[in-house]
């Protein structure tokens, strides 16, 4: 199958601007063929104005519908086959059995998030019946539900080119919603952006969706920003570095109408392995720990970039044996510029006073993106002196901090900054040891692990992948999961509607015989 290089608005293939660019295999160093087209300040009006005439069309659309085009993007990206995965492979370097896991978690989101729609309790359906007679004063009849928000545009990501870019979580809740949908692709994958973009737009035709109900864009950040900016984007969905999700976030804020940014900005997912653990399973709790930070090259926003354990002889043999292992690795980052950040990072903190390198592996300088596991060690004074030891590096390392006592584990864990993950590793009786550490984590993190490592992100209704900020711009909400859908919508209340002029789900013959709270009783 032949890529144009172009983008996809409302629908239409369109040539954007004059400057194009190439993706590059991070592997070699290769420039691979075809140029893709940087989208115009034209291009982002044509794709906003495309969403907000689909919209209104899009939202009415019967539910039944819409899950069936979820379940038809699903299938046009298992149609792709081999030509998306070995795109997907020049372009990132990931391993294929990485990206047919991967390809299988969209297609599973996807279909789950069909299935949520048509079963439609996720709109929260409740109504309050009148009460005329009610003393002193009447009731008067009242029904809430959620609805779609409008137009979102959607960042693509760069370390998950399937699960988290063009067709991931983000887009997949955002139309499960009934919102038109805008991604700007990831520069680091275009070209499997634009077979995905292809399966999106042979799904939305084959299903009779509006035209502009999804558009692709490849696009440089001032595009990027406009795309923000503009007066009918209602929402964002973003997934990178902290720098850009608050860029974004504060760009949208400024606007004349704020519109809520749900970015996902990085977590160093602190590890807190307890004494019971580490003298029961010091040597093994090293080897996951590895094998976690290792995967994917370390770049997953869950990876365990921090290890605090209490000072004694286990977690000196802890040190040295994570020190060992990380010696033993290296792998092909995303992108040359993901791998230079990484070594720039790592070598400012490597600089610091008080902070020891444990293990490495020699890297050859070459045109390949190639990065070595690194682990660190340093002291809870020296930690908490130096606020870039709690800032992510984007990549397979992690900092382990010895503290003298439980205090000190707790003075840390109150001091340090949102996180995504946090994990305990311990015995029962380390757990009752530690009550006050668990209620300290319990205000920090989206998702509290006991003896596991954060890598891994389950999809379903239960996940919590959000956390306070700087991990996320709304601990309230989640990326992944079945509660990822509620971000891009808005509750409204009717009151004292005809039966007949309601939306279905408020109906007392409730079509559908989908879930509702009626007074105060579940009820179909």
């Amino acid at each position: 199958m032949d890529l144009h290089g172009k983008n996809f608005i409302g629908g239409q293939l369109s040539a954007g601007g004059v400057t194009t660019f190439n993706a590059t295999n991070p592997a070699t160093g290769e420039s691979l063929d075809p140029p893709f087209h940087l989208a115009t300040e034209d291009d982002v009006n044509a794709a906003l104005a495309h969403a907000d005439q689909a919209f209104p069309v899009y939202r009415r659309i019967p539910t039944e519908q819409r899950a069936a085009f979820l379940d038809r993007i699903a299938e046009e990206i298992l149609a792709l086959g081999d030509v998306l995965i070995k795109r997907a492979q020049a372009e990132t370097a990931l391993p294929e059995a990485r990206l047919l896991g991967e390809r299988g978690r969209t297609i599973g989101q996807l279909k789950m998030f069909a299935e949520l729609i048509r079963e439609g309790s996720w709109v929260e359906a409740t109504i309050d019946h009148a009460l005329p007679d009610r003393k002193p004063l009447p009731r008067v009849d009242l029904r809430r539900m959620l609805i779609p928000l409008g137009p979102v545009v959607i960042f693509g990501a760069s370390n998950f080119p399937l699960a988290f870019s063009v067709a991931g979580g983000d887009t997949a809740s955002a139309l499960a919603a009934g919102n038109p949908v805008i991604v700007k692709a990831h520069p680091g994958h275009p070209g499997t952006s634009e077979l995905t973009a292809r399966a999106i737009q042979t799904a939305a035709e084959a299903t009779k969706m509006p035209p502009g109900v999804f558009s692709m864009l490849h696009a440089d950040v001032p595009t990027g920003v406009k795309l923000v900016q503009h007066p009918l984007a209602k929402a964002v969905g973003f997934t990178g570095s902290l720098q850009g999700g608050r860029a974004l976030f504060n760009i949208a804020a400024a606007r004349p109408e704020p519109i809520p940014v749900y970015a996902e900005m990085g977590s160093i997912n602190p590890v807190f392995v307890l004494p019971g653990a580490m003298a029961k399973n010091g040597p093994a709790l090293a080897e996951g720990l590895m094998q976690s930070v290792t995967m994917g090259t370390g770049q997953f926003c869950t990876n365990p970039g921090l290890v605090i354990g209490v000072q004694n002889s286990g977690l000196e043999t802890f040190v040295q044996k994570a020190g060992e292992l990380a010696g033993k690795f290296s792998g092909t980052m995303l992108t040359h510029g993901i791998c230079e950040r990484f070594h720039d990072n790592l070598a400012k903190v490597r600089e610091l006073p008080g902070v020891t390198m444990q293990g490495t592996a020699p890297v050859k300088a070459t045109s390949q993106a190639q990065a070595a596991a690194a682990v660190l060690s340093t002291d809870a004074p020296t930690f908490l002196r130096h606020h870039e030891l709690q800032e992510e590096i984007f990549g397979p390392v992690t900092l382990i901090v010895g503290c003298k006592s439980a205090e000190e584990l707790e003075t840390i864990a109150r001091n340090m900054a949102g996180q995504l993950t946090a994990t305990i590793h311990g015995t029962e009786q380390d757990l009752a040891d530690h009550r006050n550490l668990i209620a300290i984590l319990e205000q920090k993190v989206g998702r509290l692990l006991f003896n596991g490592f954060p890598t891994g992100v389950e999809v379903c209704p239960s996940m919590q992948h959000g956390g306070p900020y700087p991990a996320t711009t709304d601990s309230r909400s989640t990326s992944v999961g079945t509660g990822a859908i509620k971000r891009f919508a808005r509750p409204i209340c009717y009151q004292n509607f005809p039966d007949a002029t309601l939306p279905e789900e408020l109906r007392d013959a409730n079509p559908r015989k989908i879930w509702r709270l009626v007074d105060n009783q579940m009820s179909r």
